[in-house]
């Protein structure tokens, strides 16, 4: 390559080396601006100190407070069926829903009649017999006293002479047949008592069989003990029946129960009493009033909105050793009362529904959503609006709340929003969240609950 062409391309290239070397000497170096602190927004409320109503939910099976069975008593052919007696249906209490042919038990009651009639008239017989035995007694003694003097007068003339030996031994003769017939009234008198006693065992054991007939007469007839609901009919007009065969099960509609499982560290903030209750010696009314329970039950299925006032019960008698739950059970009265067809349905057996339990009121509970614990920890902004971590002791814990008892002050700060990461001493941009707040008070309040 020629030596002027070199220089065309080097020319070219040190002017711009030179160039940049003249800009960088002349150039400023840069400024480094100081970092500033960024405040993470969140969202807060202030703990408030509220009165408390712990509350539980479960779920159970609605079932009648009652159940009926009408069971066979006496055996024969179903000749009377109540027209109505039919599985769903409602009858009153008191109605005749079946009769068992009564023929036998009114003969057997005609019988038992007829022997009594004969045992009083043995009786009277007997009495009689006895009046008549003393007199024929009283006649024989004064006989045999007769009897007595004759042989006396006439010892005496055997020893003047005044008659035989012979007669003497014929008039002796003549009183011991007079005492032997005295005897005789005597033996028949002893045996008057014994044959009565007799008489009257049999009496009683002819009243006792007149009494088992009636009772049995009665028992042809079945009746209805309250007002029910039909959920079992096994018998059919003129079929034969016999003791102790199931004929109908009938539910009262009095009253419905309902039996949840609630979990024990539910029930120990549920059930609060001011002193020791004696389990052995209870009196249910005073018990529940310082029990303090209420309980309401709700079902929400396919549009149907409706709810039934209920009542704490009693315990189940068992602990599920393997949800460590404990049976509570709730009745409702009259579940068939104030029926809106479509929108309102009776609180019929079989029924699944959902009941919430009410404790008594704890005032001055400081409360904080449940979602802001973080394993015993809540986000709280201090004073300078830095974040602190602070450890807490928890009372209560419910579905939508928990009560702190140590290591919170009413009236701070609460962070309630997802803050991650969550660091000591981070400066923070507290946001009021008033909607939070007020459910808050009232989910703690009880107002979700009933």
């Amino acid at each position: 390559m020629p030596i002027s062409k070199k220089w065309v391309i080097l020319i070219p290239v040190m002017a711009g080396i030179a160039a940049l070397t003249a800009l960088k000497k002349s150039s400023n170096p840069p400024t480094q601006e100081t970092r500033q602190e960024q405040a993470k927004l969140v969202r807060v409320i202030n703990a408030p100190s509220l009165t408390v109503i712990p509350t539980a939910t479960g779920h159970g099976t609605v079932r009648p407070n009652r159940t009926w069975e009408a069971v066979a008593q006496v055996k024969g052919k179903i000749v009377e069926k109540h027209p109505a007696l039919l599985k769903g249906a409602i009858i009153e209490a008191g109605s005749l829903i079946l009769r068992i042919d009564p023929a036998d038990y009114e003969l057997a009651i005609a019988q038992a009649e007829s022997d009594i009639q004969a045992t009083r008239a043995q009786l009277d017989e007997l009495a009689a017999k006895a009046v008549n035995t003393e007199k024929s007694l009283a006649i024989e003694q004064a006989a045999l006293a007769l009897n007595q003097k004759e042989l006396e007068r006439k010892r005496l003339l055997v020893g003047k002479g005044g008659i035989s030996r012979s007669d003497l031994e014929s008039q002796e003769r003549s009183l011991l047949t007079q005492q032997q017939s005295v005897q005789a009234q005597v033996n028949t008198l002893n045996l008057f008592p014994s044959q009565k006693a007799l008489l009257k065992a049999q009496l009683e054991r002819h009243m006792a069989s007149l009494a088992t007939a009636r009772r049995s007469l009665a028992n042809t007839e079945i009746h209805l003990p309250f007002t029910s609901r039909i959920a079992e009919v096994n018998v059919e007009q003129d079929q034969y029946v016999r003791e102790g065969e199931q004929l109908v099960v009938a539910d009262d509609l009095d009253k419905a129960e309902i039996e949840i499982q609630i979990p024990i560290t539910q029930m120990s903030h549920l059930i609060h009493a001011n002193r020791p209750i004696d389990v052995l010696n209870l009196n249910p009314a005073e018990t529940l009033q310082q029990i303090g329970l209420s309980a309401t039950a709700t079902l929400q299925e396919n549009g149907l909105s409706a709810s039934w006032d209920a009542r704490f019960a009693r315990l189940s008698d068992t602990l599920d050793p393997k949800t460590r739950t404990v049976g509570v059970i709730v009745e409702v009265d009259k579940p068939y009362a104030n029926v809106l067809p479509g929108s309102r349905p009776p609180l019929v057996k079989g029924l699944f529904v959902q009941v919430t339990l009410a404790g008594k009121a704890r005032p001055d509970s400081l409360v904080v959503p449940r979602s802001a614990l973080h394993d015993h920890h809540l986000y709280v902004v201090n004073e300078q609006q830095r974040l602190e971590i602070r450890e807490v002791e928890v009372g209560m814990l419910q579905p939508g709340f928990a009560t702190i008892t140590d290591g919170l002050k009413a009236g701070e700060q609460v962070v309630i929003s997802d803050l991650v990461p969550a660091i000591q001493g981070m400066l923070l941009k507290p946001s009021p969240d008033p909607a939070t707040q007020q459910q808050l008070s009232s989910t703690a309040g009880g107002a979700l609950a009933l």
